[in-house]
This record gives C-alpha cells, sequence and structure tokens, in this order.
C-alpha cells in the first residue's frame, strides 16, 4: 500500500460525484495560503495550529498532477484545502479541511453529527441543489449506461427535506474504554457506530428515542450482545404511537432485562419486538399484537406490516410517488395489470381501484401472504397475489394466460434484467418503472430501447432520501 502523503493540499472542486463527493484533479505543484474555514474537519486537530485553521504544504505532490480525487464534504465549484485519506491506481481519496471559496449554494449542515455519521453526505448542500444533482445523475447514466434519452425529464417529486425516515437500524455496539455503549448509525469508517444525541432526518417519534436508547442499552445484562436496533414506524392510533423497535440479541435474555424492555415499551407508547436469530425468529415483547399500518388515504387503503417487512421509508414521498405512477400507467377501468416486486401491495391495491384486475408478484412468500391479508382488510377483490421466482420463467404460470395491458416495475438494486428478458412485452401498451438504482435503471432501459423496440418517454427523480446521495427514479416506456 502506497504511504499516504498527509500534507494539506489545495484543490478545486469540478463536479459533484454519484455519492456526494467533490469530483476533482489534483493540481500541479502551487504554492498555498490560509483562510478562515468555513468547516475544518474535526480529526484534523492533531495537525492544526490549536485554532482549527489546518496547517498546510507549500506544493502538491507533482507525480500526481491530473490524477482523479474524490473529496468529502466538498462541492461543485468550490476551492478548498483537502488532505488525503486513501490512494489507489486510478484516484485518490480525500476529505475536505477547509474552504477557501465556497459554492454558493452550501448551507450550514443542521446535525452536529455530520462528518462522522454515514447516514447523511449532503445536508451541506441546500436541499433544492440536492434534487438538482440527483438529477444529473439519473440523466447521465440513462445516457452513459443505458445510451438512452427519455423524451421528456419529469418534474422532480419531493416532500419533507428533514424528518421524514421512518424505518432503518441502528447499530449497537458496547465500548469499554468509554464505559459506554453506543447506538446510531455507522459512522463513515463503517469500523465505527456514531454516538448519536439527535437525528434530524428520522420521523420525530423515533428521533425522541434516541437520547435515551443508548442508556437502557446499557442498563441491560445482555448489553454485549444486542448488535442492532431495527426501528419502522406505522400510524399512531390513540393507545399505541405506531413505533415498532426489534432488538437483536445474540444471547437469551434474562427475565430482568426483559422486564426492563417492556417498561421502556410502556413508558414510550411503543412496541419492542425481540430477534435471537433469523428473520423467522422476529417475536413481539410487548404489546402481544401491536397494531402496525399505515394508510394510503388517497385510495381509502391502509397497509399492515411487521416490523422488519419492506416499506418506502418516507410516508409522503411515497403517497406522491404512487400518484405520479397511477398517472404515468394511465389505468382504465377495463385494464389488467401486471405489478412486480409488489411486495405488501403499495402499489397494486391503489391500483386495483382503478383498474379491472390486478396481479401483484413478489418473491417473498412472507410478503405474499400480508399482501393478500391486506386485500381482504381493505375489501379489495380484484388484487391477487402470487409468490413466484423473477429471475425464472414465467410464461407458465397461469396468472400469466389472459395476457396484460401494462406492467409495473419496483425492482431491487440489482434492476430487473432477468424478468424483463423473459416477459412477454409485445402486448403491453405501457412499462412504468420504479427504481432505486440509477444505474440499474438505465442497464434495463437500454435492453427495452435498443433491443425490444421500446421508447423512453419520460424519466425523473423522487426524493426519497434527502440529505443523502441516494437517487431513486421513475420511468416510462411505451410501445
Amino acid at each position: 500500500m502506497a504511504r499516504l502523503d498527509q500534507m494539506p493540499f489545495q484543490i478545486d472542486i469540478q463536479d459533484l460525484g454519484y455519492d456526494g463527493r467533490g469530483v476533482a484533479r489534483r493540481p500541479v505543484a502551487a504554492p498555498l495560503r490560509s483562510a478562515a474555514p468555513v468547516r475544518a474537519d474535526p480529526a484534523a486537530a492533531a495537525s492544526d495550529g490549536g485554532d482549527g485553521t489546518p496547517s498546510v504544504t507549500p506544493s502538491a505532490a507533482p507525480a500526481d498532477a491530473g490524477k482523479t480525487v474524490f473529496v468529502a464534504d466538498a462541492l461543485a465549484g468550490e476551492r478548498v484545502v483537502a488532505r488525503l485519506t486513501a490512494r489507489a491506481r486510478r484516484f485518490d481519496q480525500a476529505q475536505a479541511l477547509e474552504v477557501l471559496r465556497a459554492s454558493p449554494h452550501r448551507v450550514e449542515p443542521r446535525c452536529p453529527h455530520f462528518g462522522v455519521c454515514s447516514g447523511c453526505v449532503l445536508q451541506h448542500l441546500e436541499a433544492s441543489q440536492q434534487v438538482v444533482a440527483k438529477q444529473r445523475v439519473l440523466t447521465d447514466n440513462l445516457q452513459r449506461v443505458g445510451h438512452v434519452t427519455p423524451g421528456e425529464v419529469l418534474p422532480p417529486i419531493v416532500d419533507a427535506a428533514w424528518g421524514y425516515r421512518r424505518k432503518g437500524r441502528f447499530s449497537v455496539r458496547r465500548v469499554e474504554k468509554k464505559d459506554k455503549t453506543l447506538v446510531g448509525f455507522r459512522e463513515r469508517d463503517p469500523r465505527f457506530v456514531a454516538d448519536l444525541s439527535v437525528c434530524h432526518t428520522v420521523v420525530p417519534g423515533i428521533a425522541a428515542l434516541i437520547p435515551v436508547l443508548s442508556a437502557l442499552v446499557d442498563g441491560l445484562d445482555a448489553r454485549s450482545d444486542i448488535p442492532q436496533i431495527e426501528f419502522i414506524a406505522g400510524d399512531p392510533t390513540p393507545d399505541f404511537g405506531g413505533i415498532a423497535l426489534v432488538f437483536r440479541h445474540l444471547q437469551p435474555l434474562s427475565a430482568g432485562d426483559r422486564a426492563t424492555l417492556v417498561a421502556f415499551a410502556q413508558a414510550h407508547g411503543i412496541a419492542v419486538f425481540l430477534q435471537p436469530a433469523g428473520v423467522e425468529s422476529v417475536h413481539a415483547l410487548w404489546p402481544q399484537d401491536p397494531p402496525l399500518a399505515f394508510r394510503l388515504a388517497p385510495w381509502d387503503v391502509e397497509l399492515r406490516f411487521r416490523p422488519l417487512d419492506f416499506i418506502q421509508v418516507n410516508a409522503g414521498l411515497n403517497e406522491r410517488m404512487i400518484e405520479r405512477t397511477l398517472a404515468l400507467l394511465d389505468v382504465q377501468p377495463g385494464d389488467r395489470v401486471l405489478d412486480l416486486f409488489c411486495g405488501l401491495g403499495n402499489f397494486t391495491l391503489p391500483l386495483a381501484r382503478r383498474a379491472r384486475e390486478v396481479v401483484g408478484v413478489e418473491g417473498d412468500i412472507g410478503l405474499v401472504a400480508r399482501a393478500r391479508d391486506n386485500a381482504r382488510h381493505n375489501a379489495i377483490d380484484n388484487a391477487h397475489f402470487h409468490a413466484a421466482d423473477l429471475t425464472l420463467d414465467l410464461s407458465a404460470q397461469p396468472w400469466m394466460a389472459d395476457g396484460f395491458d401494462s406492467l409495473l416495475l419496483d425492482p431491487p438494486r440489482s434492476g430487473a434484467d432477468q424478468v424483463l428478458r423473459q416477459l412477454p412485452l409485445d402486448d403491453l401498451q405501457r412499462i412504468v418503472y420504479v427504481s432505486c438504482h440509477p444505474a440499474s435503471l438505465a442497464r434495463d432501459a437500454g435492453y427495452l430501447v435498443n433491443e425490444r423496440g421500446w421508447r423512453l418517454v419520460s424519466a425523473g427523480v423522487m426524493d426519497m432520501f434527502p440529505q443523502t446521495a441516494h437517487v431513486e427514479s421513475i420511468a416510462l416506456f411505451e410501445r
């Protein structure tokens, strides 16, 4: 491994990368000057003069001139003082220590843990410009990976920029040197857990629990045997706050620990689940049957879920996404729609309010069972759910026999190329593709357009995860 040059250097940021870091080229050796820092890296304290202003070297390494550098916490158009954090053959990585010329779109990060916690990487960029950057990531991927261009770039779908995250996972680690149990997201260095006191992106009910979770776990006999706490939030009821926590534990809990967790749940009006082994081992500790659910009011649908089920993390954005999806599909009363990767029926059941029939297909048998329960719960009899391996040939499935008018896809990050390559697409009129990864969408769009003769009518981003570099998008294809 090459030795890192720890001497700071000046660099001009040319662009914003897909992961939220600034993109630059290592300069030819040039003198440095110091300036009042906009934001300094706390980790640089050991190499500064004690006042937060980093010491700088008079030149950058000439041998690295022109090499690409990804600079954390730097924005396009800025000039920063940076220090290398890692080197590779084709690119280097660095951390901005001081901003000499700030972007007009730079803002003060709201969270005191910004720069340490990995949960957010774009808090220093104003929210509207985060969306602009994500739209560019989408269009760049479509052109570079898929060799396609949408006929129209859709207006971005946005909702609240803060307090939106209703599902996630906190890591837990007992640190004996600190005589403390840390509860939080991973640090940017994933070996460590961020010691959170606040989080402005999770929903308020979960944010309120963060300061007390560390003390709660620290007081348990099993404090060294709890590696994670999953959280999820549905709609509150008069008797229940709508929040559930799942405590993963590597050893059986003592009676005292169980009593402590029950008391915590009762005091905060939340549900506590235990997970002693795999996903199938999750069970309620208190209360025995918490009413976990959320409503999709525009379609008079309520979705019930289990604490580890997949639900869209941003409730407000989810409703806007469903609305956009239904508009793009332009479903008519006589249509038969195929919804692949349907999950709990998040799209399927609203679609069923408009279509003659909707068939939802999902690989997870448990999710299919709960989707069927949700259809019964909402008295929807024209939505039918089936479990199937979507990487295999579906042509012999009975529900494929009558054909479909349109197709909705909401695949995982790996995309939908396998299912698209074996589906009979010729009789469809529209395909709407909801994506959580722009590169896999671009690859699949390239297949549909360049190999199957479809047209990419429109595409746009949906800001499901504000303050992060994560890009969700939606695309419409027509014959």
